[in-house]
């Protein structure tokens, strides 16, 4: 038999097609694992905006936990509706890092810190918080200081700095807050901004009252979802994961056409980082 002969044997068809149909088959099952793994367990998010300094940069991939606060369509890509409400709910803890539907459309993934769970009582004096009548210790401590990068802009030229190796950079005035119960963070208060007086909320059942810890620069639950290009109070069937980990970080200089360039604006320090 020649080789023209043996190349045009049907059982040759008869391989590629098999072949074919398990690659696809493969494919579906990755698609499932993958789609399956998104909705219950983790799920990445990139950080947009500096309304999270000083936790959180522009330029951040973090990966999210799906079971802390159970599940609804929310948790589920493209928020396909499969859930009916919410299967095993549970409230997140003041002091949570938090992605979430953002009222009131409710397609935008917003991440944001809790404050207030139902029953508080909050309000801003000042910019301090006062939770539950108590103000919340609030500590003056280092500057927060970032280099000037396609990530990142000084909030105003007052913010901003050249050292004398000619790096512009942003020095931020951060303290440290502690919520009852021990649990601390850093933020930032830049200056005297409106919503450093507020009237006070009463959180309801079933919501929890979001603010960004760089307070001068988020629109969080301090505004009002409706009137103010805030979002309110947000419900808890808006909950999508809790933040657990920084597994990379870039300062926006790299290029795609410039390999080299992928690891030179990484920012390795932050890989590994959790909350």
């Amino acid at each position: 038999m020649s080789d023209t002969d043996k190349a045009a044997r049907p059982e040759d068809g008869n391989t590629f097609a098999h072949e074919t149909k398990d690659f696809l088959k493969f494919l579906v099952k990755l698609v499932v694992i993958i789609a399956i793994l998104r909705s219950f367990l983790i799920a990445p998010f990139n950080i947009p905006s500096e309304s999270m300094l000083p936790k959180l940069l522009t330029g951040d991939y973090l990966l999210v936990s799906k079971w802390n606060y159970g599940y609804s369509r929310n948790s589920l890509p493209f928020r396909v509706p499969l859930i009916p409400g919410q299967i095993f709910a549970s409230m997140p803890e003041r002091g949570d890092v938090v992605v979430f539907k953002a009222p009131p459309t409710d397609d935008i993934d917003f991440i944001k810190r809790v404050i207030g769970v139902a029953g508080d009582r909050l309000q801003m004096r000042d910019g301090q918080v006062i939770l539950n009548g108590t103000a919340i210790e609030k500590k003056r401590i280092d500057d927060f200081i970032i280099p000037v990068s396609p990530n990142t802009d000084c909030y105003s030229s007052q913010f901003e700095e050249t050292t004398t190796q000619g790096v512009r950079q942003c020095r931020y005035p951060r303290f440290k807050e502690t919520l009852p119960g021990g649990t601390s963070y850093d933020v930032l208060d830049l200056m005297t901004i409106p919503k450093d007086n507020t009237e006070e909320f009463v959180v309801p059942q079933g919501h929890v009252f979001m603010m960004g810890d760089n307070r001068d620069n988020s629109k969080d639950s301090r505004f009002s979802a409706d009137l103010e290009d805030g979002i309110g109070l947000v419900p808890q069937e808006n909950l999508v994961g809790k933040a657990f980990v920084i597994v990379f970080s870039t300062d926006g200089s790299s290029s795609w056409y410039l390999p080299w360039t992928w690891f030179t604006a990484a920012r390795w320090s932050r890989s590994g980082n959790g909350f």
